[in-house]
């Protein structure tokens, strides 16, 4: 709309903009949403009050092959085969730190190897990319064999690092036709490395992404690649849309 202001200093002056708040029309949804759960976020480090904690450096307990890992200092190496997690998971938020070892053995996808699976397919590569040539979409952050990272956030090898991770499971039909699928947000180190990627399919080395029908909810699995790679401080929080009753738009008086 226009505005008009005057004569300024013998000009005339007209603005383009919004109406003005002491005579617009305050325009309302009609839509009548839930209240949002009130959540207290972690400080220093610690999981927010609604996390669900899988390791707080204590035990293994919730995860099954959880006693083959090694447990000190506060931390879980891995060791003598993967775990999944007793709890399964559909939408979801994760957290996790790693360290890759400090002294540094192999090269490529032989140096500090693990990964992060999301539904126990959709594998978050960890790697030791810290000035480590590898195969682009193998690197660490990357969607296994289906996309690189946007750019290479890894710390030097022996430090910390951490991983926030936002998914969306796949939806399948009653006949196990996907209806949508699965899409990732990944930052590295406080940096986006995967920005709402839409996953192609569970991970393989030996052959292409494809989609199976699987349950609403699934266990999270991290593997172990032969290296000791460390962990510390994992939980989920389950993600849940508000609800929402439609109603009609309307402006208010």
């Amino acid at each position: 709309m226009r505005t008009w202001l005057g004569n300024v200093c013998g000009c005339v002056v007209v603005l383009w903009g919004v109406a003005s708040p002491l005579t617009a029309e305050e325009w309302v949804s009609g839509k009548v949403w839930e209240e949002p759960p009130v959540v207290t976020p972690g400080q220093n480090g610690a999981p927010p009050s609604d996390a669900i904690v899988l390791f707080d450096g204590k035990d293994m307990s919730q995860w099954e092959g959880g006693e083959n890992w090694i447990v000190e200092n506060g931390y879980a190496i891995s060791h003598g085969g993967g775990i999944s997690s007793k709890q399964k998971f559909g939408d979801c938020q994760v957290h996790l730190e790693f360290a890759a070892p400090e002294k540094v053995e192999g090269s490529g996808q032989g140096r500090g190897n693990s990964g992060l699976y999301m539904m126990g397919r959709y594998e978050i590569q960890i790697l030791d990319s810290y000035e480590n040539p590898t195969y682009f979409d193998g690197q660490c952050g990357a969607i296994y064999k289906q996309h690189p990272p946007l750019v290479n956030a890894s710390r030097k090898p022996g430090e910390w690092q951490t991983y926030d991770v936002l998914f969306t499971a796949p939806r399948f039909d009653e006949s196990g036709n996907l209806v949508k699928p699965a899409y990732v947000t990944v930052i590295h180190n406080g940096v986006v490395v995967q920005n709402h990627f839409e996953i192609e399919g569970a991970s393989a080395w030996e052959k292409p992404p494809q989609y199976t029908p699987h349950g609403e909810k699934e266990p999270i699995y991290l593997q172990f690649h032969g290296n000791p790679v460390r962990f510390r401080n994992i939980w989920v929080r389950e993600l849940r849309e508000l609800g929402c009753q439609e109603g009609e738009a309307k402006a208010a008086h």
